[in-house]
């Protein structure tokens, strides 16, 4: 039987797809080449590298745009999302990439098929990195790459439950900082020191860790996420570009 928190994150998702798309998919359809909730484009962070004629995997890929525009690069994009609802927006959007049901902590793939995995949140906030990361470590081919974005520990420290937005005191501590229930979703989350040894116990290695500073003119359709005030003054998004080594 899945885990509670993938049995809850499912059903949530489920349950959220439609009305998270009417909301959030015109934007991310628009800027589907870009990272995070401020939408920072690919151009300028540069963390995938060549796409062309790669075998590519979105973990968490909901409507499939990152997929459908790394396809129009002329990628290999295969998309894997929890939610069968999720799913079903990436159908109604592509006939021709392969989208998958299942979770990121088991990935339905052979070893070493993709040259590059990312995620844009996703599935690396909603599943368990313990066992995420040695996954995508199991399917990339060596010098692969794997690239993705979540809520910096900081923002993870800095919500509070009463107010149910960030502000500017610590409200969680640091050291045993691992997941967070609220009423429909659990997420997780890991101190640096944390990701970084996980990456090296799965043979990975960071290559670098980019803070998401969105510009001060910046907009969202996140708007119950953080303050673009915050998001400026503190990393409320992160981004880790980390290499499977030559075998």
């Amino acid at each position: 039987m899945p885990s509670k928190h993938v049995r809850q994150n499912r059903k949530t998702w489920d349950f959220m797809a439609a009305g998270y798309q009417a909301k959030h998919g015109e934007r991310l359809t628009e800027r589907a080449r870009a990272w995070g909730v401020w939408r920072i484009p690919e151009t300028e962070i540069r963390a995938l590298g060549e796409v062309a004629g790669r075998n590519v995997l979105e973990l968490g890929c909901g409507a499939a745009q990152w997929s459908i525009a790394l396809a129009a690069d002329g990628a290999r994009p295969v998309g894997i999302d929890l939610s069968g609802e999720q799913l079903r927006h990436a159908r109604e959007a592509t006939a021709t990439i392969p989208l998958v049901h299942g979770s990121a902590e088991e990935l339905p793939f052979r070893d070493g098929s993709f040259d590059l995995v990312l995620s844009d949140h996703g599935a690396m906030g909603f599943a368990d990195p313990e066992r995420t990361v040695p996954e995508v470590a199991r399917v990339l081919r060596p010098r692969g790459r794997f690239a993705f974005s979540v809520a910096s520990p900081f923002l993870f420290m800095c919500w509070n439950p009463k107010t149910e937005r960030v502000d500017t005191r610590l409200h969680a501590p640091w050291f045993g900082m691992r997941s967070e229930e609220d009423e429909q979703t659990i997420q997780f989350q890991l101190p640096y020191g944390e990701w970084v040894g996980l990456f090296r116990d799965s043979g990975l290695e960071v290559e670098r860790l980019i803070h998401l500073r969105p510009r001060p003119n910046a907009t969202t359709t996140y708007t119950d996420y953080v303050s673009l005030r915050w998001a400026r003054d503190w990393p409320a998004e992160d981004l880790w570009v980390v290499t499977k080594p030559a075998a």
